[in-house]
């Protein structure tokens, strides 16, 4: 596909091929045209945490980090961001700086360990 594909359409079209490709498990493909719609409007949260999602889904855990990262500079009470920078960083083996990351998710969720 050419890039002109990735790049046609409004954003709420990108935004729905995006979801589409996402729900396909194409994720390299969701990953494309998030790329574009993030740099457009790089202040919303929901393209970006998407895209935090294909990269993670693609084991581009290093992308993934960077965008979770950048959600939660935006919205810092995002809790699904903050489980998942916590999943990704233990994907890359860094337990002890995943461990208050998934702290946090568990606190925000209501989620407490050994609470039932």
């Amino acid at each position: 596909m050419s890039d002109t594909y990735y790049e046609f359409g409004t954003p709420a079209e990108r935004w729905d091929r995006a979801r589409f490709f996402f729900d396909a498990k194409e994720y390299l493909t969701a990953a494309r045209i998030l790329d574009g719609l993030v740099a457009e409007a790089p202040e919303q949260v929901a393209p970006r945490l998407l895209l935090a999602r294909a990269y993670y889904h693609s084991a581009r855990l290093g992308k993934a980090e960077t965008e979770l990262v950048a959600v939660l500079e935006r919205d810092p009470v995002e809790h699904y961001a903050r489980l998942m920078l916590g999943r990704t960083l233990e994907r890359q083996g860094r337990h002890a700086e995943a461990a208050p990351h998934l702290r946090l998710a568990a606190a925000m969720s209501g989620d407490f360990p050994g609470e039932r």
